[in-house]
């Protein structure tokens, strides 16, 4: 393993602040909406206490902020050493999720495991893992990523089995963003750009072909070309999404006045809180959100690129990593919710609810506050100017 030499321990740590501005915004407002959308359900559903979902919501903030804290304080040195062990315990929770009576299965699919009274969405686990491992990879067969076909293809395959597992519980959105992250890394990496195009296409082919062979995905890909062909049931989601995109215009219908989410839009706390967000906040609502969203990511690969110029391969990975994963996340979510890509049930980052993507969420963003720490003080120690990419 490629050990590192500087000290593990900084001086300081250093905060970042437009990263504390983005995220702390997200946070908020995913929660505010979260209230505004769930309220009806948590009286119909859990005995008329209203509240049931923004009190769990503020529990899962709250974890996720504890435990995020405690990789803040982590040093970056042991995720490069532990990565490849982190990645394989991620693939064993993926096969015990699959073990009857161990996994919790919601809505037809058998992906969470229940820890005291939290449910864990096991595949947010492991795209933290995922992030990690890759980052850890490259940095280590750097060499060989330029000039090897088959140094690209081996963490493909490893990949590819945990895309296995993840399709038998079924979980054909997360196989994808796993996917996207390898790839996205070891291209940014300096992977040679032809054997990269292939595989790439190879991924793209498989990927078309596991919708065409499945009948539920197949029907998600015409419904989504055509959604008020049958609006009540293959459609119904998309159709009552575009409603509410509609009847927000510019300024929304108002904060907790939205009516699609009243049973008519399907998981509108979770998958379509975006929808909420257009119908109650309008386009400003929006483009407040999709801003949000840019600014994180394209403070990350700030981070990163400052990483890159230092040396420090590990944790500019990392940080594109994390990039890679958030962007695309919440890309196919507020394009599942728009209508310009078939539906999949992959979580707002930071917004929507649920236990384990909210506490994961809070790891990622908390691991890329410890990357800018650490090279804002690798940057501080050096005799030079400071980097114009870094806001200490």
């Amino acid at each position: 393993m490629n050990k590192r030499t500087k000290p593990s321990r900084i001086g300081r740590f250093h905060f970042d602040p437009l990263l504390i501005v983005v995220s702390l915004s997200l946070l908020l407002i995913g929660y505010v909406m979260v209230a505004s959308s769930s309220l009806h359900l948590g009286a119909k559903l859990n005995s008329g206490n209203e509240f049931h979902y923004p009190l769990r919501q503020s529990l899962h903030i709250g974890l996720g902020l504890f435990l995020g804290v405690i990789v803040a304080k982590t040093p970056l040195q042991f995720w490069e050493n532990w990565g490849q062990r982190l990645f394989i315990m991620g693939i064993v929770l993926l096969m015990i999720v699959l073990v009857p009576g161990l996994g919790v299965k919601v809505n037809g699919s058998t992906r969470w495991l229940s820890l005291f009274g939290i449910r864990l969405q096991v595949s947010e686990i492991v795209k933290y893992f995922s992030v990690i491992y890759m980052a850890g990879y490259v940095t280590r067969h750097q060499k060989s990523i330029l000039v090897s076909i088959s140094a690209l293809i081996k963490p493909l395959l490893l990949f590819g089995f945990a895309g296995l597992l993840l399709l038998m519980e079924p979980d054909f959105g997360s196989t994808v963003v796993i996917m996207i992250i390898a790839m996205g890394v070891m291209f940014l990496a300096g992977a040679r750009l032809s054997p990269f195009i292939g595989l790439f296409s190879v991924g793209a082919i498989g990927a078309s072909l596991l919708v065409y062979l499945e009948p539920y995905r197949m029907k998600r890909v015409t419904s989504f070309l055509n959604p008020w062909a049958d609006p009540k049931d293959t459609g119904y989601q998309l159709v009552h999404a575009l409603i509410s995109f509609g009847r927000g215009e510019w300024w929304g219908v108002g904060l907790g006045c939205g009516i699609q989410k009243l049973f008519y839009l399907p998981e509108a706390h979770t998958d379509f809180l975006f929808s909420v967000i257009a119908e109650e906040l309008g386009l400003a609502g929006v483009i407040t959100v999709i801003g949000l969203f840019v600014m994180l990511v394209w403070r990350t690969f700030e981070i990163a690129a400052a990483a890159e110029a230092l040396g420090e391969r590990f944790s500019a990975f990392l940080a594109y990593g994390l990039g890679i994963w958030f962007g695309f996340q919440a890309f196919v979510n507020m394009g599942v919710n728009m209508g310009i890509l078939p539906t999949k049930g992959l979580t707002l980052p930071l917004m929507s609810y649920g236990g384990g993507s909210m506490m994961v969420m809070c790891c990622a963003i908390a691991l890329l506050f410890r990357i800018h720490s650490e090279v804002a003080e690798i940057q501080a120690n050096k005799p030079k100017e400071r980097s114009k990419w870094l806001s200490v």
